[in-house]
C-alpha cells in the first residue's frame, strides 16, 4: 500500500497536469466524513479518484462541509487549487486540497476534479459509506474478493517437510492476487507455530494475525519462516466464512492441491 503523499502541492499539480489514472461518480452511495465527533461532510454526490493504480480514494465537493469547518483557500487557487484546513470538535487537519470550481479554464486532464475537495483519508477520524465504517482505505469497486468451498486435498511443505495437510479448503480469489488457500485450523501442524506479534488490515477482508513456522534446520538448530502463515479471527461479512482457518504465504512454502505442486 503506497503511503500517502507527503507533499500536496506536488500532488495538486501532478494531478491537474496528467490527470488522475481514472475517476467514477460513487452516486447515489451517501459518504460521510467525521473528525472531532462531528460529521463535516456528508453527500451522495462524492468521486472516487484514482491518484495511483492501486486503489481509489474519495473525493467530495466542497457544498458537501457543514458551514464553518472549512478555511479555504482565497478565491484566487493559483494553478486551480489551493490548501485548507479542516476543523471541528477541537481537532483539524491540514491535509486538504481544493481544487477551483473553473471547469472551463481548468487543464483538460484535470477537468474531472473541478468544484471537488480531497481530505488524506488518514488525516481524519473516519470515513463512512451510508452507515458503514471505512477501514484501511476506500475499496475499489473493481475489485473482488470470492470465496468457494473446495473438496479437493491441498497439502503445503516447507523446505520438504509437510506442515499441513486438509481434505478440503476455502479458496479465495482476490482480484490481481494469487488464489490463497484457508485450511481448518487442525490440518496445521501446531508444534511447527509460533505466534508472531505481526498484525496487518485489509478492507476486503479485516485484520489479520501471524504465525511463524519453525522448523528444524539438521544441524542441531532451528529455521525460522517469518510470517508465512496468517488468519482472520473477525473477518469481514464476505469473508466470513475464513474465519479461524489458516492460510500459508504461497510465495514462500509448496502447495500440492489435489496431488499437483502449484
Amino acid at each position: 500500500m503506497p503511503p500517502p503523499p507527503k507533499n500536496l502541492d506536488e500532488l495538486a499539480c501532478s494531478l491537474l497536469t496528467d490527470g488522475p489514472v481514472r475517476t467514477l461518480p460513487a452516486a447515489p452511495k451517501r459518504v460521510r466524513i467525521q473528525l472531532g465527533g462531528q460529521y463535516v461532510a456528508d453527500t451522495t454526490a462524492a468521486v472516487y479518484v484514482w491518484e495511483h493504480p492501486y486503489y481509489p480514494t474519495y473525493y467530495v465537493p466542497l457544498a458537501a462541509f457543514a458551514n464553518g469547518v472549512l478555511e479555504a483557500p482565497d478565491a484566487s487557487y493559483v494553478g486551480y487549487y489551493g490548501l485548507a484546513t479542516l476543523h471541528a470538535g477541537g481537532k483539524s487537519t491540514d491535509r486538504v486540497i481544493v481544487f477551483a470550481d473553473v471547469v472551463a479554464t481548468t487543464p483538460d486532464k484535470g477537468k474531472a476534479l473541478a468544484g471537488l475537495v480531497r481530505v488524506e483519508f488518514g488525516a481524519v477520524d473516519a470515513w463512512f459509506e451510508e452507515d458503514v465504517r471505512v477501514d484501511v482505505h476506500i475499496k475499489d469497486p473493481f475489485k473482488r474478493v470470492d470465496v468457494f468451498y473446495s473438496s479437493r486435498p491441498v497439502r503445503v511443505l516447507i523446505n520438504g517437510t509437510e506442515v499441513a495437510s486438509a481434505g478440503a479448503s476455502f479458496q479465495l480469489y482476490e482480484t490481481g492476487l494469487p488464489v490463497r488457500f484457508y485450511l481448518p485450523a487442525t490440518s496445521v501442524k501446531a508444534e511447527f507455530l509460533r505466534e508472531s506479534k505481526t498484525v496487518t488490515a485489509c478492507p476486503y477482508k479485516g485484520e489479520a494475525n501471524y504465525y511463524d513456522v519453525v522448523l528444524k534446520d539438521g544441524k542441531g538448530g532451528e529455521k525460522e519462516y517469518k510470517d508465512v502463515v496468517w488468519y482472520y479471527k473477525n473477518p469481514k461479512m464476505e469473508c466470513v466464512t475464513i474465519a479461524g482457518t489458516l492460510c500459508f504465504y504461497n510465495e514462500k512454502v509448496d502447495i500440492e492441491l489435489d496431488g499437483t505442486l502449484l
